[in-house]
């Protein structure tokens, strides 16, 4: 066939020998051949049974196989037009028919083998790989305040897509979209600092479908003792045990029992997206009965609150990212012995330099030890002669509550992500139990407290507890 017969406009003219008369169009067979051999081994991984794999997976899936795929399928055509224009200025010999099916398909069984050895290999490893913790939550910067906290959280042992993912075809669908809006968001350095929690941005996954896989409401808990150990802000750093039995219950009583036991179902409206501020609360009983607490105001204006049912999550909202309070953290580094009870003011020093606002990390490695030095060696410099390593050590503790609580850059500091487990450091429980709403607010409903700020409570001797 000559270069003539090529260009001319015949139908008949087989497009394999162009398509083998250049490199272009060959890398683009490559390039589509290993996409499509991708989607091979990646998607039974996420078919093959109820539950799904991690949503960053999405960015493999959505993002980087159909741009190889498309980059393939467009090489193609380039290629074929590069072979004609070549071979119309006499720049390229004419392959023969049967010599270009015999590259064409000497080809595609070199790249099939290759795809199917690094393919079956490679891809299920990285597949693998982006189904971890690590992943989630170091390759992707703007992730590292829910993952320094997980780390540190009772949930540590739990595989990120255990929550985040609902099982079935949908929990996958939804979480890919989720994951490529959020890939994209990070790509254009337009996502919100400090990111929007689960609740904050409406992206919760039922607890029917996470909570409740293991821990199921039926179960009876009954009634437990919590010792709350503090530190006073004077110079002994006064300690104080504070001792509650919380009626924690099951499904016929308590806590659990009175918000999620049988038949019960409660409603509540809020009016603001973390859903600090609860003005609308309705509460239907096992027989049926309905009651309605709202806030007073216009009746209008709470109609167009957005209404959620309430779950395990409304309480329990950081079960795996739960960030500390300050002073809280500092407590529980003194009882560890983290941080010496010797030291003069420790507690109140600690919390000052914990607070103090810092522009970036850096700033804050450098200052929280070298202020806490400073201080013992001008306020107390017998103190500080003795006990220079205790001190320095002190100081690499106090770093490390910061860091693993304030993220400057991503604008997560001391109560940006509030608990509402309980009411000390948030409204918690009072967001829907206040007298504005008529809801009971009484203390011994939930918990009764047998010693509160007391040196050494009685009745943790009885218990055989040591504080």
């Amino acid at each position: 066939m000559t270069p003539e017969e090529l260009l001319a406009p015949d139908a008949r003219r087989p497009l394999i020998t162009l398509l083998a008369s250049h490199w272009v169009s060959m890398l683009g067979v490559a390039l589509a051949t290993t996409a499509g051999f991708s989607w091979l081994f990646v998607l039974p991984l996420h078919l093959h049974g109820s539950r799904v794999d991690n949503p960053y997976i999405g960015i493999l899936i959505f993002l980087i196989i159909p741009a190889i795929l498309f980059l393939g399928l467009a090489l193609i055509p380039a290629g074929i037009f590069l072979a004609r224009r070549r071979i119309g200025r006499g720049l390229t010999a004419v392959v023969d028919s049967r010599v270009a099916w015999r590259r064409i398909g000497l080809f595609l069984g070199l790249i099939t083998f290759v795809n199917v050895v690094i393919g079956s290999q490679a891809t299920y490893r990285a597949v693998q790989h982006m189904e971890t913790e690590q992943f989630c939550g170091q390759t992707c910067h703007v992730m590292k305040p829910e993952f320094t906290a997980w780390q540190h959280a009772p949930h540590s042992r739990v595989e990120c897509v255990e929550c985040h993912v609902a099982p079935g075809a949908s929990g996958w669908l939804a979480s890919k979209m989720s994951g490529t809006r959020q890939l994209t968001a990070v790509v254009l350095n337009n996502f919100p600092r400090p990111i929007q929690s689960a609740m904050e941005s409406n992206r919760l996954v039922s607890s029917l479908e996470t909570c409740e896989r293991c821990h199921a409401r039926t179960g009876e808990t009954g009634t437990g003792v919590k010792v709350i150990s503090s530190f006073k802000e004077d110079e002994k750093n006064t300690r104080s045990e504070t001792v509650l039995t919380m009626h924690t219950g099951g499904p016929r009583g308590g806590i659990h029992g009175a918000h999620m036991g049988p038949g019960i179902q409660m409603r509540y409206a809020a009016a603001d997206a973390k859903r600090q501020t609860i003005p609308w609360v309705e509460y239907r009983d096992a027989k049926g009965a309905v009651k309605t607490f709202a806030a007073p105001g216009n009746a209008s204006s709470l109609a167009s609150l957005p209404r959620y049912e309430m779950q395990c999550v409304d309480c329990h909202n950081r079960p795996a990212h739960s960030f500390e309070a300050p002073d809280r953290a500092v407590d529980a580094a003194l009882r560890a012995g983290e941080l010496p009870v010797s030291l003069p003011f420790m507690k109140k020093t600690a919390v000052q330099l914990l607070t103090a606002g810092y522009a970036t990390e850096d700033a804050a490695a450098k200052e929280i030890p070298s202020k806490l030095a400073r201080f013992y060696q001008s306020s107390y410099p017998d103190v500080y002669s003795r006990q220079a390593p205790e001190i320095a050590a002190a100081g690499r503790t106090l770093l490390a509550i910061y860091n693993r609580n304030v993220f400057p850059d991503l604008k997560v500091t001391w109560g940006t992500y509030p608990n509402n487990l309980g009411h000390t450091d948030a409204p918690g429980c009072f967001r829907c139990h206040e007298d504005t709403k008529q809801i009971a607010n009484d203390c011994n409903l939930c918990h009764q407290m047998v010693a509160v700020d007391e040196p050494s409570p009685e009745v943790l001797k009885t218990l055989g507890i040591a504080p």
